[in-house]
C-alpha cells in the first residue's frame, strides 16, 4: 500500500511539473513578439528609451509606425529605414548604454508628440528629436532626427 502511495504522489509530482512547465514561457521563444503597451505616448516614450539606452527588445517591431524613417545628422548625414533600425536594435540584445537620459516634451496633442531625448555619455551628446504619432489608440514613434555633439 505505502509503494502504491509513494507512486501516486511521484506521478501527481512529475503532472504537476510538467504542466507548470507547459504552461510557462515556450523555450526558443524570445521578445520580439511580446506585447507593449503604448496606450499613451509617454509610456511610447519611455519605452523608446528603454530600446535605446538599455537594450530593450520586446515590443521593438510594435514602437515604430510602417513608414518609420531615421535620419542621422553627421559630418555624412545617413537616413535608416525601420527595418534597418529594428534589425540594428535587435542585435543590441539587452546592452545597456552608460549615459544619462533626459526626455522633454516639445509639442504636445491628442494625435501627436514631439519629444527631445538626450542622451549625455562620457565624451559626447546624442539628442534624438521623435514624432510620435496616435495609431488607432496606440502610439508609435514615426520619425527620429539623431545629432551628436
Amino acid at each position: 500500500m505505502k509503494t502504491l502511495v509513494k507512486t501516486f504522489a511521484a506521478a501527481a509530482l512529475i503532472a504537476i511539473t510538467t504542466f507548470t512547465m507547459a504552461a510557462g514561457k515556450p523555450a526558443g521563444d524570445n521578445s520580439k513578439k511580446a506585447v507593449v503597451n503604448l496606450s499613451t505616448a509617454n509610456l511610447a516614450i519611455d519605452h523608446y528609451v528603454a530600446v535605446m539606452t538599455e537594450g530593450e527588445s520586446a515590443g521593438v517591431e510594435q514602437l515604430f509606425t510602417a513608414d518609420f524613417n531615421q535620419k542621422v545628422q553627421a559630418p555624412q548625414d545617413k537616413a535608416n529605414s525601420r527595418s534597418e533600425v529594428i534589425s540594428f536594435l535587435k542585435k543590441q540584445k539587452g546592452e545597456q548604454l552608460k549615459c544619462k537620459t533626459n526626455t522633454t516634451i516639445l509639442e504636445d496633442s491628442n494625435d501627436y508628440m514631439v519629444a527631445k531625448v538626450t542622451q549625455q555619455f562620457e565624451g559626447f551628446t546624442k539628442t534624438d528629436l521623435i514624432t510620435l504619432i496616435n495609431d488607432g489608440g496606440n502610439w508609435k514613434v514615426s520619425q527620429s532626427i539623431n545629432s551628436y555633439k
